[in-house]
């Protein structure tokens, strides 16, 4: 049984005409009255009573078309479903994310992802650099907001979402505080809240890349693995950290105090950036970056400081 079939058959009863069904089908009468035999014989019932004065439904044609109109709407809306999936507007998109882009990033972008795309169902799941790449290269997430710089595998993507900088976290009571900025020199044998390694670099690389340029080796006391957790202990009085100025205005109540690094070279540039598969295709994450990328387009870089 085909849906050609079907179609044949909800026009011959609505004519209730052989010849004025094939008009409107656009096909020669003797094809459609061989088309309708071959759905009767198919579905082993007459449809149609047929006479000289034309044809009508059988009891059991009366009660297959109600049944083939559902069908043929349920054929449209998968062909509209499948429509929708390829331009992107229908399915289901896999996301990582690391806790330092909830606080304004990842909640700006959703949003309007979502109202623009309503139809899309979004996971979001957290992690580390190193968790989300390892998912976005095992392909179990379709796209990852992960830190840079970091290592990149030969077959992952990039697409810069954010351009940030360091700054540095200070108890309040430090006495660095009560300066507007804060050279490097100054963190020498400083108690100092570090980041955990990682094989794939992050915040780690980027702050001692920092700190050795400058010749400064502060003491350090205790390594955290998110930035969350370093303003916990920034706040707690066990050191000073150095940590991304792109969401201090959303950490003010964490304890700390956040003041820009007056040597800060202009290249120690640090950010946020999407990854994907590079045999990734999906129209849904190709419409997420697309957003992404009109963000990024639209949002000034920041000046190196404090934002």
């Amino acid at each position: 049984m085909e849906l050609r079939q079907l179609r044949q058959f909800v026009v011959l009863a609505e004519e209730l005409s052989f010849s004025a069904a094939a008009q409107r089908l656009f096909m020669a009468q003797p094809a459609l009255s061989v088309a309708i035999r071959k759905l009767e014989e198919e579905i082993e019932t007459p449809l149609f009573l047929r006479g000289s004065r034309g044809v009508r439904l059988t009891p059991a044609g009366e009660a297959a078309l109600e049944a083939t109109r559902r069908c043929l709407n349920s054929a449209g809306g998968i062909k509209e479903a499948a429509r929708l999936a390829a331009a992107g507007e229908l399915g289901t998109l896999r996301i990582g994310f690391s806790g330092s882009v909830t606080l304004r990033l990842l909640p700006g972008l959703v949003q309007t992802f979502s109202r623009r795309y309503p139809d899309v169902k979004l996971e979001l799941r957290e992690g580390t650099n190193l968790e989300l790449l390892t998912l976005v290269e095992a392909g179990t997430l379709d796209l990852g907001f992960v830190r840079v710089p970091a290592s990149r595998p030969p077959d992952l993507r990039f697409q810069l979402v954010e351009e940030d900088c360091l700054c540095l976290a200070l108890p309040r009571s430090h006495a660095l505080a009560k300066k507007a900025s804060i050279p490097l020199a100054a963190l020498e044998g400083q108690p100092f809240i570090g980041y955990a390694p990682s094989p794939v670099g992050g915040l780690h690389s980027a702050v001692n890349l920092v700190l050795q340029r400058a010749g400064v080796a502060p003491r350090i006391t205790q390594e955290a693995v998110q930035v969350q957790t370093a303003l916990g202990l920034v706040a707690s009085g066990l050191g000073v950290a150095m940590v991304p100025a792109a969401n201090t205005p959303y950490q003010r109540s964490s304890g700390a105090v956040f003041r820009p690094i007056a040597d800060l070279p202009a290249d120690a540039r640090i950010g946020i950036a999407l990854a994907h598969h590079s045999r990734n295709d999906s129209p849904v994450m190709q419409r997420f970056l697309e957003i992404s990328a009109m963000r990024a387009n639209v949002e000034p870089r920041r000046k190196t400081g404090v934002a």
